[in-house]
């Protein structure tokens, strides 16, 4: 496989293909022929419609203009996750983007915060998190200032197939071909094993170098074509279905998705300008798709605009995600549950794995394998944070959170929590894509109260510590008065 890469396909469209496209054409120019092969007859999972704050990055360096992104997707600002019911009934915590406190001396903030809980602090941590006090007034605004204390990291909710249509276009317009058609066969390289073409039920052939497998679920070319197994995750990750339902716009539009949830499964309700997402996620082996109908349905805040939808999966991920001339990207890589709105970070991701490590002078083994290692970690790091929100519970009404409870997880992720729960302290894992802010907001927020905290806390006068922290708490307050609601934002900012 030692020949240049002179042209790469991709097969299929939607969000998965059209960023790969947009963002390969934008990076290798005209060094690479690129061609997109898509149908309008197959449809698209298209649920995915809540992002992290990368997606930024790669907004940024497609030179979107933000105001036409947010209007051409119908898109709102998201700061935070707030979860509902999840660990007892009747209690919320967020996960915002933002990292609660400020730099104060040697180790983390939380040790600091811990040590004046002890004092008699009655502030929470999320009262010193900008993010989560933005979240909670229904406001935003674009902050621009150097100053960490005031920083606010944000990300949007927005239309994955209007998303998929904008970069088509700006694709389009840089030079990717698109051809329209129905796959027929993948034609395989008899000597190699490798991809030689992509055989159309029209009888035309499309010969590349290099394949970028976006065919969703069905993975055509990695897993059905190439035959790469698949390493289900469904032990630690249960829920294998998913019922979607667009309803009409809310009368208040929040800046955060709401995480709800419920006996079996939880419910996500994501902003748009236009209307709102919302779906139910559960396991058939604890919920009958009528029960899920009943609960999704039940639980709505404005009226739906169709009938639910159902989408099946299985969490897990293919066991090579670059295999001979085939990557794959998006849902044909792998699938996790929507909780931490990942599914369209994993696409960025692997995207930009590639293009930093591109096969200029023909594919390698070393290549394949570093790509994939990488892959592999990141997959399992995200897994491992979607099973913490699950397993650290105290529900007892049902089954399935009391065999959430019990479940054998992950040595990784028992480490973290143990470490946590003993002394306060959180360490990144390399290829994580959560800060350390993310998993001290859910460890807290599940209820893992921490037995002890860094020594060098103590350095300094009790009222010293208290004092600062008061004057933190009012740092974070300063912002509020200078945003708009989050309506008005969007109404004054995009001119929509």
């Amino acid at each position: 496989m030692q020949s240049p890469i002179k042209k790469v396909v991709i097969a299929g469209g939607g969000t998965a293909g059209w960023m790969a496209a947009a963002l390969l054409k934008k990076v290798l120019a005209e060094n690479i022929e690129i061609e997109l092969v898509e149908s309008e007859e197959i449809g698209i999972v298209g649920v995915g419609e809540a992002t992290i704050p990368p997606i930024q990055i790669f907004n940024q360096y497609m030179g979107l203009d933000e105001k036409e992104f947010l209007r051409e997707t119908h898109a709102t600002i998201k700061l935070a996750i707030k979860f509902e019911n999840w660990r007892v009934a009747g209690e919320s915590y967020y996960h915002t983007f933002g990292a609660p406190g400020a730099q104060l001396g040697f180790c983390p903030f939380q040790h600091y915060y811990l040590h004046a809980k002890s004092l008699g602090l009655e502030a929470s941590l999320w009262d010193f998190d900008l993010n989560y006090l933005a979240a909670e007034a229904g406001k935003f605004n674009i902050i621009k200032t150097p100053n960490p204390v005031y920083e606010m990291q944000y990300a949007y909710h927005f239309d994955s197939a209007l998303y998929g249509k904008y970069l088509r276009k700006l694709a389009e317009r840089a030079g990717v071909v698109r051809t329209e058609g129905m796959i027929a066969e993948v034609l395989l390289n008899p000597i190699t094993g490798a991809v030689d073409a992509l055989q159309m039920k029209d009888g035309k052939r499309i010969h590349g170098d290099l394949f970028i497998d976006c065919t969703g679920i069905r993975s055509l070319l990695m897993r059905k074509t190439l035959g790469i197994a698949y390493e289900s995750w469904s032990h630690l990750l249960p829920a294998n279905s998913a019922l979607a339902v667009p309803t009409e716009r809310f009368e208040k539009t929040l800046p955060y998705t709401r995480s709800i949830a419920h006996k079996v499964g939880w419910q996500w309700r994501i902003p748009l300008t236009h209307r709102n997402g919302n779906g139910l996620v559960y396991s058939s082996d604890y919920l009958s798709d009528d029960a899920a109908y009943d609960v999704l349905m039940s639980n709505l805040d404005s009226k739906p605009l169709a009938e639910p939808r159902k989408i099946s999966f299985e969490t897990g991920r293919t066991t090579k995600q670059w295999h001979k001339n085939v990557v794959a990207i998006g849902l044909s890589s792998g699938f996790l549950e929507p909780l931490e709105s990942t599914s369209i970070h994993l696409i960025q991701s692997g995207i930009v794995r590639l293009l930093k490590m591109f096969p200029n002078q023909g594919i390698s083994d070393a290549l394949i394998t570093s790509y994939n290692a990488e892959s592999k970690t990141e997959f399992e790091t995200i897994r491992d944070f979607i099973v913490l929100h699950y397993h650290v519970n105290e529900r007892d009404d049902s089954d399935f959170w009391r065999d959430m409870r019990n479940l054998t997880i992950p040595d990784r992720l028992a480490e973290k929590i143990a470490l946590f729960r003993a002394t306060g302290a959180v360490f990144n894992d390399s290829n994580d894509i959560f800060r350390d802010a993310s998993w001290l907001q859910v460890m807290l927020g599940q209820g893992i109260t921490p037995k002890d905290y860094h020594p060098a806390v103590k350095v300094g006068t009790d009222q010293a510590l208290l004092g600062a922290m008061q004057q933190i708490l009012q740092a974070k307050q300063q912002p509020l008065s200078q945003m708009l609601s989050h309506d008005e934002f969007l109404k004054r900012y995009t001119g929509a």
